[in-house]
């Protein structure tokens, strides 16, 4: 499914926080970057339908998408959104009666429901789960039965708001591994970080918001780009920036990617010695 942004503004009565954006979202992964208050979980917002743009459309396979009720259910069953506190958004007293909660509302079958639920349950590797009290539930396991809710939905986008903060090394590994295992599955993801590290090693395309604009693109090229990063008050991925440092050539998106380098090329001297 191709989303694209077609001269988009948004913003909160005079103040305006995207200007102007002409941004087309067709791959399996984007990631969205900038400071607090930059932009990312508005524009997450106006993907989702939630909230309206001032001026231009968003564009689901070239239509725009309808903010009335008949609109925005259709949208809806096709784009699901996550919010970064998974507190906001679960609301049941059991797992299973929360994730059943939005396939119960497009007048499913119950036997469908029942489908979708395990379905989801399992890509979150939560069955274990399904009968245990939400409020007695760790920080990440309320994440993924949240995430396993929008799962539920079977959408073709799933719009994510910081999907690792909070997380432990090992949490972000697990979310991590959903997320790919969810892509293999068909489904194209956006989501806002700031962690320039996972975007970098993740993404196919990445989006810094920056006071100035938008700049869209190759991960590599754009989180290289040290003023850019600097204008978006972010840093530059150790990876890129170690490369950079030893002067090794590639584009190094990883761990495995550096060490293939250096073992390839070993490293001149460091810059500014």
């Amino acid at each position: 499914m191709r989303t694209r942004l077609d001269g988009l503004s948004a913003g909160y009565g005079d103040h305006r926080v995207l200007d102007t954006v002409n941004l087309d979202l067709a791959v399996p992964r984007t990631a969205l970057l900038g400071a607090n208050g930059s932009g990312k979980s508005t524009l997450l917002r106006v993907l989702s339908g939630a909230h309206v743009p001032s001026v231009g459309r968003v564009l689901i396979d070239g239509e725009p998408l309808r903010h009335d009720r008949k609109g925005l259910r259709a949208h809806r069953q096709r784009v699901q959104m996550v919010l970064q506190d998974p507190d906001d958004q679960l609301f049941s007293a059991d797992v299973l009666r929360d994730v059943s909660f939005g396939p119960m509302n497009l007048d499913l079958p119950e036997a469908e429901v029942r489908a979708r639920v395990d379905e989801a349950l399992a890509v979150l590797s939560i069955a274990h789960l399904a009968d245990s009290p939400t409020h007695q539930l760790s920080y990440g396991e309320r994440k993924r039965v949240a995430l396993a809710g929008a799962v539920a939905m079977r959408p073709k986008v799933l719009l994510l708001d910081e999907p690792t903060a909070g997380l432990d090394p090992e949490g972000v590994r697990e979310v991590r591994a959903v997320l790919d295992r969810l892509v293999a599955a068909g489904t194209a993801l956006i989501l806002a970080t700031h962690d320039v590290e996972l975007a970098l090693a993740w993404a196919d395309q990445v989006v810094v918001l920056t006071p100035e604009g938008v700049r869209h693109g190759d991960p590599v090229e754009v989180l290289g780009d040290a003023e850019l990063l600097t204008r978006a008050r972010l840093s530059r991925p150790w990876p890129l920036e170690l490369a950079a440092r030893l002067s090794l050539p590639g584009r190094p998106r990883n761990l495995e990617d550096i060490a293939k380098l250096l073992q390839s090329s070993p490293p001149h001297r460091v810059a500014g010695e």
